[in-house]
């Protein structure tokens, strides 16, 4: 089982005919990812290969999603188009967006947040690694060499401690690994991926809260959090969850060990 994405989805990419687009278009192909296509306005009717495969570039996403029934999109456009790029899709009724783009305008973000209400659409990001469920599909940018399928689930603000808490528990393994992304509004939380595992019979979920060295008060960036008094510190957090029975480690090593520790005594 996995949460959001699996080898049946059918990914498309905006913003595909890109320098990143296409780079991590290859690499989501090498994945094993079904991409179907790619759609830039500007190079509708032309196709590029990519991975080993002669992908179409639609003008649309609507055009995208009829010819080839795609149901997920991921976003390789500026910050600057990504809002437009978002609407776009959400409009075309995708089921799934994910957003990669960095330094998405906030404002854009909350419009575009304010938009999903009542809509079809789950978005991912931005700002984001995206979502990989080993062995079947990536969309996104996480490295698919670096664990395979298992019992765990994974979410995270920060690109980096997702890829190393895949790499620390390959031998065990992911249903799906999640990265929601830094920014100050984003699509998916913490609390709805970790509903949708809760709902997930294969999956496992461990707590694991960044920070703890950060500075009180301050926004930082994939891995910080916005904190109020100490109710949003890393320490209260973390008092907060273990009352109620969650193991919480203050590095990924340290969360590693116990879910192994966890896993171990299933």
């Amino acid at each position: 089982m996995s949460i959001y994405l699996n080898k049946d989805s059918k990914i498309i990419v905006q913003g595909m005919t890109g320098g990143m687009g296409s780079k991590h278009t290859t690499l989501m192909v090498d994945a094993g990812s079904n991409i179907v296509g790619g759609v830039n306005a500007r190079k509708a009717g032309t196709s590029v290969e990519l991975g080993g495969k002669d992908l179409p570039v639609f003008g649309s996403v609507k055009e995208a999603m009829t010819e080839t029934g795609a149901d997920v999109s991921v976003v390789f456009v500026p910050p600057a188009f990504t809002k437009d790029a978002c609407v776009e899709a959400i409009d075309a009724g995708i089921g799934l967006l994910v957003v990669i783009t960095e330094g998405v305008p906030v404002q854009d973000t909350a419009e575009v947040f304010a938009y999903l209400e009542g809509k079809s659409t789950r978005m991912i990001g931005p700002n984001c690694p995206g979502v990989i469920t080993p062995e079947e599909s990536l969309a996104g940018i996480t490295p698919h060499t670096i664990a395979g399928k298992g019992p765990i689930g994974l979410v995270s603000k920060s690109g980096t401690l997702t890829y190393q808490m895949m790499y620390e528990l390959r031998d065990f393994g992911f249903t799906t690994a999640i990265g929601i992304g830094g920014d100050p509004v984003i699509g998916t939380t913490h609390i709805d991926a970790l509903a949708a595992f809760e709902a997930d019979p294969e999956t496992k979920v461990v707590g694991y809260v960044a920070g703890f060295t950060a500075p009180e008060g301050k926004t930082m960036g994939h891995a910080g959090a916005i904190v109020s008094g100490s109710s949003g510190t890393a320490a209260a957090k973390k008092e907060a969850l273990e009352a109620v029975g969650v193991k919480v480690g203050k590095t990924p090593s340290e969360t590693a060990a116990l879910m192994r520790e966890i896993l171990q005594n299933l």
